[in-house]
């Protein structure tokens, strides 16, 4: 079983320099509409996230849009190198300061630039 996350965002571009300048993800796929992007999946070290329009999904299927779009996505990612991560992210939104939880986890959660909230943890 492979599990993607599929991120919508109001503008694939605005999210693009956090997920591949910053994180280190590559952009392998990318769906163009006119002068914009309306999907990529991004790969790193064997993950994959997808972005994809809040506008392309509408016209695509437009029954997954709610009523009110809400970035409620929430994703945890592990990292082996914590120190890396905390440079790659050095002056993004940070949403929870870096903390070490109980259960033994590093972690750091920033919001991106398409809304949704990212944590980057490494075992302690």
């Amino acid at each position: 079983m492979k599990l993607t996350p599929v991120l919508a965002v109001d503008e694939i571009e605005k999210s693009l320099p956090f997920w591949v300048d910053r994180v280190g993800f590559t952009k392998t796929v990318e769906v163009p509409e006119g002068n914009r992007l309306v999907f990529v999946i991004l790969v790193k070290d064997g993950a994959e996230v997808m972005l994809q329009t809040w506008e392309s999904i509408k016209k695509d299927a437009p029954s997954l849009v709610p009523a009110s779009p809400a970035t409620g996505s929430f994703l945890f990612v592990e990292v082996e190198d914590f120190a890396d991560i905390l440079k790659r992210v050095d002056g993004c939104q940070i949403a929870l300061a870096e903390r070490t939880t109980f259960y033994g986890m590093r972690e750091i959660v920033v919001r991106e630039p398409g809304g949704h909230l990212v944590c980057f943890a490494a075992k302690v």
